[in-house]
């Protein structure tokens, strides 16, 4: 059978969302169902049935399909890591428990670092040293690399770390460990950090290892249930998962290196974004996805999302991201979010001092919103949106699930209202502004404190609450326009299917440029690249083309941070001058200033080979006559702070929307997965492509 489809599956905190697209018609069916947080791959498969029942198309027919999920996060966060030993240098075994001299509150006395993520009598240093250039000093004991092994396993550990000083420049001694491993404790799971991480700075390339050995068992286990499972329903097309720097991995490339699968779920929204930008004309967007359990930004400039290699998962760095030594750092290239725990599920308390909060602990899928009527008795943000009449409660989910407005209302009255002393529906727009307040906070910290103007910017919206708070948000920051994409509530899944196949590689290659040698590397990036068109050409399948993408962190000599700049795919020697240029600009942008005259010096050569994938197209509306009329549902009172109070608000159908229609505000836009507010003073324009442009205007 000729494959017809493409299929993605993004697993959220409350929903699973499914997108399916006929290559051949370009036609877009979506579908969503509740989550699964006990075990993930039941809502997974779920929604495949689901949508490929309602969609008429046969499991066979499907090309590939691309997975977009948190379990690698999710077990970070919990604390549900597979059991894990720890291999090191030998008098670097406390390297877990050291960590680094920083903390993410300078004045909190009561701050403890993350718990180790191997305990100490879980780590051992083994007799081995090799020297800064890579050189054996001491050979490696192998003796003691077998009884660790031995200690381990009668331990009952199930996945194996090893990190030895400076096996990024000489892998030897490692891949010597693993052999012994696997001779007397064949069934762990081993990570090398010369594969996992091949970068300086051992504490983190100890904690990426640690993370990628402790989620292999997991990740394995999901991905193999889930693969069973597909292949057994006739699925026989590509399986491919989303990765956190914005590209998609084999299943079997995502067993072994899991750590790439972090934030797969949210990069798949900002690569959306860029995607819609793209198409539309819009270079600088800053992508703004909120579910129900999370709100999620990101930046894209001139076309590209950004990445960043400084990166950190655990509980405490999820509260407040942005606060480095909250979390267990990972060198992998991962893009650029801030993530709070600002979702429609988030749930609003009133604190010991009487003071009103909202999150970061969300209702999530179970027991859901209290207005979900599944047994959730607390209220969420989802639940001060229907008291404010923002929502249609017999229109949720295209009426597929009808809203508890009274159940809204108590909960808000009893948990909120009532210890404040206060009216149930002020009550309710304030929980609406704090969350609002902190979305606002956390659009500042990925423009503002990047050196980004959010003036200069779009705000694609989107996710099942996103389009509901953006047009506040972007009142908030001056951003002149909001871009609400067609079905907002599965983009991110879109963005599983507008992304390319990608592998990460580094090479850390510390020399100054006045001292540069270029052959060395022009030989260190086509090795990596020789890596690169091996690992593409094993999964030829799904991709057309190849392509090469070059950077290289610099900083200026004595720094501990570094830019990536950049390289080009001509020769080093060639593209020096530009990239010196280019370095001390993107410093000037980044801190505030730049040192021309100051020495520079190249820190780690990275290299992204990317396999294209053809993307599917956007479909433009049929040509309408413009107006917004014969989309009208019904006029309702929604209550606006601007019009201080409830006021007359139409409400109006999307799907019935035709290209050129104006809708002005105060307004209501519905869809089966999402809904559109438009405050008072602004309108929204429908694009050729059924896109919502939000902006200032009567």
């Amino acid at each position: 059978m000729t494959h017809r489809y493409r299929l993605g599956i993004d697993v959220g905190g409350t929903f699973t969302d499914a997108i399916l697209i006929d290559e051949s018609t370009g036609e877009t069916r979506i579908a969503k169902v509740p989550s699964t947080p006990g075990d993930p791959s039941v809502g997974f498969l779920e929604a495949v049935e689901r949508i490929l029942r309602e969609g008429g198309a046969d499991a066979a027919a499907v090309g590939y399909l691309v997975h977009g999920t948190t379990v690698a996060t999710n077990a970070i966060i919990e604390g549900k890591l597979a059991p894990c030993g720890f291999i090191t240098t030998e008098g670097f075994r406390d390297m877990l428990e050291i960590q680094r001299q920083i903390r993410p509150s300078l004045y909190d006395l009561l701050f403890e670092k993350p718990r180790p993520l191997a305990p100490r009598y879980l780590c051992f240093g083994v007799p081995e040293r090799l020297d800064a250039t890579g050189a054996v000093v001491a050979p490696l004991d192998e003796r003691a690399v077998a009884d660790a092994a031995l200690q381990l396993k009668a331990e009952g550990v199930e996945a194996l770390a090893v990190c030895y000083l400076h096996a990024y420049l000489n892998p030897e001694h490692e891949r010597r460990t693993r052999e012994i491993v696997h001779e007397v404790f064949p069934e762990a799971v081993v990570s090398l950090s010369s594969e996992v991480a091949p970068e300086f700075r051992e504490y983190f390339r100890a904690s990426t290892t640690l993370i990628n050995a402790g989620v292999r068992p997991v990740v394995e286990r999901y991905l193999s249930s889930i693969e069973t499972r597909l292949r057994g329903a006739g699925l026989r097309g590509q399986l491919l998962v989303m990765q956190s720097s914005g590209g998609v991995l084999t299943f079997e490339a995502a067993r072994t290196k899991p750590v790439h699968m972090v934030e797969s779920g949210p990069a798949a929204g900002v690569i959306v974004s860029a995607y819609l930008g793209g198409v539309l004309g819009f270079d600088n967007i800053l992508s703004f996805d909120m579910g129900g359990t999370t709100a999620k930004t990101g930046l894209v400039e001139q076309g590209a999302p950004t990445v960043t290699k400084e990166y950190e998962v655990g509980t405490a760095a999820r509260a407040e991201r942005g606060a480095k030594g909250a979390g267990y750092p990972i060198r992998t290239p991962v893009i650029d979010l801030v993530e709070i725990g600002a979702g429609g599920g988030s749930i609003a308390w009133v604190d010991s001092g009487g003071v009103l909060r909202v999150g970061p602990q969300s209702a999530g899928a179970d027991p859901a919103p209290a207005c979900y009527g599944k047994g959730g008795t607390e209220p969420t943000i989802t639940d001060a949106n229907l008291v404010l009449k923002r929502l249609d409660p017999d229109h949720f989910l295209g009426g597929e699930m009808r809203l508890d407005e009274e159940a809204a209302w108590r909960a808000v009255k009893e948990k909120c209202a009532d210890p404040l002393g206060l009216d149930p529906v002020e009550v309710a727009l304030g929980i609406v502004e704090i969350a609002n307040s902190a979305m606002v906070g956390a659009l500042r910290r990925i423009s503002v404190q990047r050196g980004h103007d959010p003036r200069d910017f779009v705000l694609v919206a989107f996710g099942g609450a996103g389009p509901m708070h953006a047009n506040r948000l972007a009142a908030e920051l001056d951003i002149p326009t909001v871009l609400v994409p067609m079905s907002p509530g599965t983009t991110s899944a879109m963005g599983l299917l507008v992304t390319d196949i990608k592998h990460d590689y580094s090479a850390t290659l510390i020399q100054r440029t006045d001292a540069l040698d270029p052959a060395l590397v022009d030989r260190r990036y086509r090795e990596m690249e020789a890596l690169g068109r091996q690992a593409l050409q094993g999964e030829g399948a799904a991709h057309a083309g190849t392509r090469f993408e070059r950077l290289v962190d610099m900083r200026y000599v004595g720094q501990s941070y570094e830019l990536a700049i950049p390289m080009g795919d001509g020769p080093a020697g060639e593209a020096l001058d530009r990239m010196l240029a280019d370095f001390h600009a993107e410093h000037e942008r980044a801190y505030g200033f730049a040192a021309p005259g100051e020495p520079v010096e190249f820190v780690t050569l990275r290299l992204t080979a990317v396999g294209s994938i053809a993307k599917p197209g956007l479909r433009e509306l049929p040509a309408g006559r413009g107006g917004p009329e014969a989309a009208r549902r019904a006029v309702r009172r929604v209550w606006f702070a601007e019009a201080g109070g409830f006021t007359g608000c139409p409400s109006y159908d999307r799907y019935r929307l035709s290209a050129g229609a104006v809708v002005q505000g105060p307004a209501i836009v519905e869809e089966m997965d999402s809904t559109t507010v438009v405050h008072p003073g602004f309108r929204a324009e429908v694009d050729r492509y059924g896109n919502l442009l939000i902006r200032a205007g009567g």
